[in-house]
C-alpha cells in the first residue's frame, strides 16, 4: 500500500514509512448450501461458496459482507420507527430519516472496518460538517449505532460517531499517483428510494480496491424483492414476503446472493443458502431489457435515435423498439438487477465530467463477476485512479454503460457512432 497523506484529528497518526495508522481501540442461477459457524469471526460465519485458497480477499470479505448486512438492519429500523400505523407512511416528510440513515450507516459500518482492517482508508459520501451544531441530531445517530455495532468494549460516545463517519470524509485521507488500496462506501445509494414506499429500491454498498482495480464488493437492498422489477411507474404495489437481498463478490469467485437477515445474530448462525448470479444472454439489442436513471428520459441517450422504448411488456415489440424497465432508484440498484439477470443493459448518460465513484465501484465488480462489462460510452473502463488525490471521483466519457457483456461491443459502437463527447458545456448530441 502507498503511503497516505492524512488530515486527522489528533489521535489519529500516520507511521512514516511503516505506513500504518494508529487508531484509538475500537433468472439464471445454480443453488448451494452453506451451513455457517458460530464463531464470531466474521469469515467463519459467512461460509461463503468458494473455499478461501481461491479467494485471496475473504477475509475482506467477510468483514464487508458483515458491516454491510448490520447497516441494512439500522437502515430498516430507522425507516421503521418513523412509520405511521397499518398505513405505513412516513410522518417526516423533511430529510431527518435520510440523515440518520445515512450517517449511521457510514459510522456503523466505518468502526467495523476500522476495528479489522485499521490501516486501509475509507472513502465515503459523508462527513459529519453537516451534523455536528445539531445535538438532537447527533444523539439519534448515535443511537442507532449503538443499537447495531458490534463487539464495543465501552459504550460509543458521540465523538465516536462523529470520527467514524470522518474517517471516510473528504479531509481525511490524500493519496497520490502510486496504486493504492482503500475501501468505497456509499451508505445508501438511492435516497428516494429510503424515503419512499416499501417497494422502492435503496443499496448499501461497499467496495475494497486494491491497486486501482475492484477486488471485492457487497451490496446489501433490505427492499429487494421477486416482484421487484415491474413494467411501469404506477404497477409497483404488492409486497413480497421474502425481502432484501445480500450481494457479494470477490474477483475470479464469481457473483453471489442470498436473502437479507433483518435480525443482527441471524446471519452468524442460520444456514445460508448462496445463489450464483449470472447475467442474462440476451445478444439481440432490440430484445434485450434496459434501465436507466431515474432523472433521465430515454432521449436523452443516443440510442433513440435508432430506438423508441416501451414500458409496456405485454406487446411484442419491432426491431425498432426496445423495453424500458422502470428501476426505482439509484444506480447501484440497476447494477443489482443487471447482475442477477434481471435487466441486460443500464445506461447512464454523464451529465456533468465528473461522478462519484461511490455510486459505481460496488456495481462493476458485481456485474463483471456475474459475467457482465462496464465501461465508458468509448468502450474504456472506469478509472477509479482519475482522481489522484481523493479517489472521490471518476471521468467517465458521455456516460457509463452496464451490459449482460454479449451485448456490450454492439452498444458501444452503436453508442459511438451518434455520440460526438464532451464539450465544456456537456454532453453534444450529432442528431
Amino acid at each position: 500500500m502507498p503511503l497516505l497523506h492524512l488530515s486527522l484529528p489528533p489521535h489519529r497518526l500516520l507511521v512514516g514509512r511503516v505506513r500504518r495508522l494508529l487508531l484509538p481501540p475500537a433468472p439464471r442461477h445454480s443453488r448451494v448450501c452453506i451451513r455457517a459457524s458460530a464463531s464470531s469471526a466474521a469469515a467463519e460465519a459467512y461460509g461463503f461458496p468458494f473455499p478461501p485458497e481461491r479467494a485471496a480477499h475473504h477475509r475482506e470479505l467477510a468483514a464487508a459482507a458483515a458491516a454491510v448486512e448490520r447497516a441494512c438492519c439500522l437502515c430498516v429500523d430507522v425507516k421503521r420507527s418513523l412509520l405511521s400505523g397499518d398505513e405505513r407512511i412516513l410522518e417526516k416528510k423533511d430529510q431527518t430519516p435520510v440523515t440518520v440513515a445515512d450517517f449511521g450507516v457510514q459510522a456503523l459500518i466505518s468502526l467495523e472496518l476500522q476495528r479489522s482492517f485499521p490501516s486501509i482508508p475509507l472513502v465515503a459520501e459523508e462527513d459529519s460538517a453537516s451534523v455536528r451544531s445539531n445535538n438532537v441530531l447527533i444523539e439519534s445517530i448515535s443511537s442507532a449505532v449503538a443499537d447495531k455495532v458490534s463487539n464495543v468494549d465501552s459504550p460509543l460516545t458521540h465523538d465516536d460517531v462523529l470520527r467514524a463517519i470522518d474517517r471516510g470524509g473528504k479531509d481525511a485521507v490524500s493519496f497520490d499517483s502510486s496504486p493504492a488500496t482503500y475501501w468505497v462506501l456509499d451508505p445508501i445509494d438511492g435516497t428516494k428510494g429510503f424515503l419512499g414506499g416499501d417497494d422502492a429500491l435503496y443499496v448499501v454498498g461497499l467496495a475494497l480496491v486494491v491497486n486501482e482495480k475492484v477486488v471485492i464488493g457487497v451490496m446489501g437492498c433490505p427492499n429487494w424483492a421477486n416482484d421487484t422489477i415491474v413494467s411501469g411507474k404506477d404497477d409497483m404495489g404488492d409486497a413480497h414476503p421474502d425481502r432484501g437481498i445480500l450481494m457479494v463478490a470477490h474477483v475470479g469467485c464469481g457473483t453471489w446472493s442470498r436473502c437479507l437477515s433483518v435480525e443482527i445474530g441471524q446471519f452468524t448462525t442460520a444456514q445460508d443458502t448462496w445463489n450464483r448470479c449470472l447475467v442474462d444472454s440476451c445478444s439481440i439489442v432490440h430484445k434485450a431489457r434496459f434501465c436507466i436513471s431515474d432523472s433521465q428520459s430515454w432521449d436523452m441517450i443516443p440510442l433513440s435515435v435508432l430506438f423508441n422504448s416501451t414500458i409496456d411488456e405485454s406487446n411484442p415489440k419491432d426491431e425498432n423498439e426496445i423495453l424500458l424497465l422502470y428501476v426505482y432508484c439509484g444506480s447501484l440498484c440497476k447494477y443489482l438487477t443487471v447482475a442477477s439477470g434481471r435487466a441486460s443493459v443500464f445506461v447512464l448518460r454523464a451529465q456533468t465530467k465528473t461522478i462519484k465513484s461511490w455510486d459505481h465501484a460496488v456495481g462493476v465488480i458485481c456485474v463483471q463477476e456475474a459475467g457482465g462489462q462496464v465501461s465508458d460510452w468509448s468502450g474504456k473502463p472506469l478509472d477509479l485512479a482519475a482522481d489522484l488525490t481523493g479517489r472521490r471521483v471518476i471521468y467517465p466519457s458521455g456516460g457509463v454503460l452496464v451490459t449482460n457483456g454479449a451485448l456490450h461491443d454492439k452498444l458501444v459502437e452503436m453508442i459511438s457512432a451518434n455520440f460526438t463527447g464532451l464539450t465544456s458545456t456537456g454532453l453534444m448530441r450529432v442528431w
